[in-house]
Formats: C-alpha cells, sequence, structure tokens
C-alpha cells in the first residue's frame, strides 16, 4: 500500500512475488464467483418447481438465466473486471484484495437468512410492492424524519434499509445479484483516490464517503489508505451500526448519521467526496440538490469520485441489460438515472468532469471542483 505521501512499494514488485499475488488473487475470485454463483443458480433451480417463480435475493428473476442477455457478454465483462482488479492491485493502487466476507460459517448463516427471507421478498415482486416500509410506519404513527422517497423497499428486500436484519444480509444479496463482483466493483474507485493524493501526506487529506452503508468501500479505503482522515456518512442507523461492526475498531472511521441533502460538514471542508451506488436510488429533483452539497463540502481542487450504474450508451450491448432492471426490481429512479446527463447535472454545481471510466455494470466518474490542483 502507498505510504504517507503516495509510495507504491507494489510497482516494483519482484516477479515471483508477483505470481504468488496472481495466484492468491486467482485462488480467492474463483471461490468467491463460485459461491455467490452457486447461490444464483441454486435460486433458478427453485424456479424451474415453483410456478410463482423464485427470484434471487433483492427480487432478480431467476428463471432468466444468467449470463448474456440483449447481446451483452456479462461473462467477458466479469472476466475484465477481475483482470482489472488484480492489475490495480500490482500497480499499488490498493493491497491485494481480501474482501473481508466473514468466516465461513458466518457466510453459510448469512445465505440461509436469504433463502429463509427469499418467499417474502419474492412476494413483494410478484405484487409490485415496494411501499411496505411506509405503509407499517404510517400504520404505527411512526414519524421517522427520513425523506418519503427513502421509505420504500428497494430491491423488494425486507424493511427496507431501515432494520439491521436487512443491514446484515444486504451485501450477500448484492454479492449474489453480481455473481461475486459487487466488492471489485467498488474497488475501482480506489483508484482516482490513490492518484490524487500520491506525493500528498495523507494525514493532512480529508475524505467523506456519502451513502456509506455497511462500510464495504469506507473498509477498503483505510486498508488502502490508512492515514487518510476519513468520514462516513449514511441515513440508516442500522446499516452505520453494520458499518461499524464490519470496520472494526483496527480500521477506525468516523461514521455520521445525515442526509447527503444537508451533509453535516462545513462549507470547503473536504478534499475528496466519494459516493458508491447513492444516485440511481434518488428522485431527479434530489439527485441535484445532492450534487449542490458535494460541491458546497470539497475544498477547491478537491474531487468527487462518484460510482454507480452504468447509464446508457456507456457500453454496447448493455442498454437492454439496464433497461430491464428496474422492471425486475423495486427502483422507481433508476430508470430516470440512467438518462441522467451526469456532466450537466455536476457542472451545474461547479464541479468539472474529470474521466469516466466503465467497470462491469457500474461507471467510476471523477469530478473536479474548480480547476485540478498542479493543472
Amino acid at each position: 500500500m502507498p505510504d504517507a505521501h503516495g509510495y507504491h512499494p507494489n510497482r516494483h514488485r519482484p516477479s515471483l512475488a508477483r505470481t504468488l499475488m496472481r495466484g492468491a488473487y486467482a485462488a480467492r475470485q474463483v471461490a468467491r464467483f463460485g459461491w455467490f454463483t452457486g447461490q444464483r443458480l441454486t435460486i433458478q433451480r427453485m424456479a424451474g418447481r415453483d410456478d410463482t417463480r423464485a427470484t434471487d435475493a433483492g427480487g432478480v428473476d431467476a428463471s432468466r438465466p444468467a449470463g448474456r442477455p440483449a447481446g451483452a457478454d456479462l461473462v467477458a465483462g466479469i472476466r475484465d473486471l477481475f483482470a482489472r482488479d488484480l492489475a490495480n492491485a500490482e500497480s499499488g493502487y490498493y493491497p491485494l484484495p481480501r474482501d473481508a466476507d466473514g468466516t465461513p460459517m458466518q457466510m453459510l448463516a448469512r445465505a440461509r437468512a436469504m433463502f429463509a427471507d427469499l418467499p417474502t421478498s419474492n412476494r413483494r415482486r410478484l405484487e409490485d410492492d415496494g411501499q411496505e416500509v411506509f405503509r407499517e410506519l404510517r400504520a404505527q404513527g411512526e414519524a421517522s424524519g427520513l425523506p418519503r422517497y427513502y421509505l420504500q423497499n428497494f430491491h423488494f428486500q425486507t424493511d427496507g434499509y431501515l432494520s439491521d436484519g436487512s443491514a446484515r444480509l444486504y451485501d450477500t444479496q448484492v454479492e449474489v445479484l453480481f455473481n461475486g463482483t459487487a466488492n471489485a466493483m467498488r474497488r475501482q474507485a480506489l483508484v482516482p483516490v490513490a492518484q490524487f493524493i500520491e506525493g500528498r501526506d495523507q494525514r493532512k487529506l480529508q475524505l467523506t464517503d456519502v451513502a456509506c452503508g455497511t462500510g464495504r468501500y469506507l473498509r477498503m479505503l483505510r486498508e488502502a489508505f490508512p492515514r487518510l482522515r476519513l468520514t462516513g456518512i449514511d441515513l440508516s442507523e442500522s446499516y452505520l451500526r453494520e458499518a461499524r461492526r464490519h470496520i472494526g475498531s483496527r480500521y477506525p472511521v468516523r461514521l455520521v448519521m445525515g442526509n447527503a441533502e444537508a451533509l453535516p460538514l462545513p462549507d470547503e471542508s473536504q478534499d475528496i467526496v466519494t459516493s458508491v451506488f447513492l444516485y440511481h436510488e434518488l428522485p431527479a429533483k434530489v439527485r441535484r440538490v445532492v450534487a449542490g452539497e458535494f460541491a458546497r463540502v470539497l475544498r477547491p481542487g478537491g474531487i468527487l469520485v462518484f460510482t454507480d450504474s452504468l447509464q446508457i450508451g456507456d457500453v454496447d450491448g448493455y442498454d437492454k441489460v439496464l433497461e430491464s432492471f428496474p422492471g425486475r426490481f423495486h427502483e422507481p429512479y433508476y430508470d430516470g438515472y440512467i438518462r441522467d446527463d451526469l456532466d450537466t447535472l455536476f457542472g451545474a454545481a461547479g464541479l468539472q468532469p474529470v474521466s469516466h471510466a466503465p467497470a462491469f455494470l457500474s461507471k467510476v466518474s471523477v469530478y473536479c471542483k474548480g480547476q485540478p490542483v498542479g493543472a
């Protein structure tokens, strides 16, 4: 990993060590791919025996074969993603991935819990019911103080984002959905962070991850950049509790409950703001409000590292895959997101585009507040 000033020892790694690194990476990722894909295939077999058609974790129609819908070679996309992930580790942008999935017993327990919850999430999909969270809160007369658009069963998952049970299952559900590639997609957002801080003292830089969820990306940041000052902000107390558990005391990170529409941060206080898989779950007007908040808290010359779904036209052959997503999930704002002009959206807030890099079904974009430092 880089030192406080951004030195990358992996770039000078001898060939034997590089061979061992590649072997370790391949063994780990093949095992993860097999574990999560096996669960997805099991759900597909369940679909073949069930007239109601089972769905995978989070509501995907498992009776439709995974692989190459609408001409998109998803298997090739997975291979390319893993090749890039390994190349980034070899180049020293981040350590050899460890994924931190837990012990085999913990992974098995989460898989069992996911399968136990599957009939309930499948019922919501068949009934097209994504409003259970809101109805239950209203029936109980509870005023959550959370935005209305947030009080939904995104992905048809039980409790939406508002329970410890949901937080425990979330990452397993996402990895099953993406055949064990979700962490690798997240790691691509470490590269622009590494490039930005190279040659600088990490101890003097502030980074905030907005909508940090269960803390997977924050832990990756801490492992790659151990001296960077990190803050995670999320709307869900349950997901913040899971983030604290996942990150652990070995990787201390400041975690704060807050709304991206009004970030609890001073003006021009951050060198880097990151956001991973947030925007496709925001209404169009809210996306623009949040963009203004990103710009407000960034220092001049600071960067936004923004990761979310691919958009229409980004990768040949993938448009129909993206267009099918909202119909298989409860994702009411996704179709609008994949057609939104991000450069115009962030440009209106004072953030200028620097780069866009597709990474399998995701895209990593970098925006700068004003002129990049040193440009």
